[in-house]
């Protein structure tokens, strides 16, 4: 397959996305409009100079420029906006069904009445649905460097006011310093109320952190968990329990938790046994979008189109869409491949 109609494979083939944040999906249109609106947060309002502003030399750096851009949210009707952005972009890119990571406490913070971030994500999920034919389910996450007293006020808000639709518990955020244990028993009561366990790990630190996401948190899934690599007992535990890694490769690259994707763990990781998707974590902050993931996993890491759509296939069955939905998913993915690999009618 010639590399444009590899590409042209990628555009076409239907897909879910498990890994994307609300504020850091926001366009740079988006983003610009908002920072017009609200010039005192430091956010810039002209679009070359935010290019520049996300330009990130860490990790910690990448955490101060999100804190920043979050903080031009300021009300309900701001939160349902970019959902509905967001849901554009995915649906062009053939994305059917969106785990879409929502920070509640970092809405509240900015003054967003509880139940306005609750409504927002309804009349947002319906309208998505009818416009765009993208389903939306909510992960909530907890913003670990506001600490502890962060993740009580998010499971407070979980358990008061989470939408339809609500299927998943995170925690995003710096690893450094922010250690995993602490969180237990909001991850516990998370999971008592029907959540499934979704922590970053192992993005910047060592894996004894993805171990206390298993082991503390309960963890179904993890956000990156690229150290993995470096433990062959975790890797052994990783692929008999089917736990799936979310991988996101440009984001690595620009948060430099990796520092040439040639030296990406994904494909080890693959090698191992262990199930992974692929996502695109903060594509506008991130320059990038899911079929450039794609793109990512053809090109650089050499996956054939058929392991492209195995990926695919791996997303909706990692997912928590509902089982109808994901026997739909999987017949179009299985009925797309069948038909790009047919012979062509002369």
């Amino acid at each position: 397959m010639t590399a444009r109609s590899a590409e042209d494979f990628i555009a076409g083939l239907p897909k879910v996305e498990l890994h994307v944040h609300l504020v850091g999906a926001a366009s740079i249109p988006t983003v610009l409009e908002l920072a017009r609106r609200h010039p005192d947060r430091g956010v810039p309002t002209d679009a070359e100079a935010l290019r520049g502003f996300y330009r990130f030399t860490d990790f910690a750096h990448f955490i101060e420029v999100y804190i920043a851009v979050n903080s031009l949210v300021r009300s309900a009707a701001d939160v349902e906006a970019l959902i509905v952005g967001v849901a554009g972009d995915l649906a062009a890119q053939q994305v059917r069904y969106a785990e879409l990571t929502v920070t509640p406490d970092s809405h509240l913070l900015m003054g967003i009445p509880p139940d306005g971030v609750a409504s927002a994500l309804t009349s947002a999920r319906s309208q998505v649905r009818e416009e765009h034919g993208v389903e939306l389910g909510w992960v909530f996450d907890i913003p670990g460097e506001l600490g502890l007293a962060s993740g009580e006020r998010t499971i407070d808000w979980v358990e008061r006011w989470a939408p339809e639709g609500s299927v998943g518990f995170g925690l995003g955020g710096p690893e450094i310093g922010v250690p995993r244990p602490q969180f237990a028993p909001i991850f516990a009561q998370a999971r008592a109320l029907g959540l499934a366990s979704l922590p970053h790990a192992g993005e910047t630190t060592g894996p004894e952190t993805i171990w206390d996401a298993l082991r503390h948190l309960g963890a179904e899934r993890i956000g990156h968990g690229l150290s993995a690599v470096a433990d062959l007992t975790l890797l052994a535990e990783l692929a008999d329990r089917g736990i799936p890694l979310e991988m996101c490769p440009t984001s690595n690259i620009r948060t430099r938790a990796v520092q040439e994707l040639g030296d990406h763990p994904m494909p080890a990781l693959v090698e191992s046994g262990v199930r992974v998707t692929l996502a695109s974590d903060d594509p506008g902050m991130f320059d990038t979008t899911l079929n450039a993931e794609y793109g990512i996993a053809h090109d650089v890491f050499g996956m054939s189109p058929a392991q492209l759509a195995g990926l695919a296939l791996t997303g909706v069955d990692v997912s928590y869409a509902d089982p109808v939905l994901k026997r739909r998913l999987r017949s179009e993915i299985s009925d797309y491949v069948l038909s790009s690999t047919a012979p062509q009618p002369r």
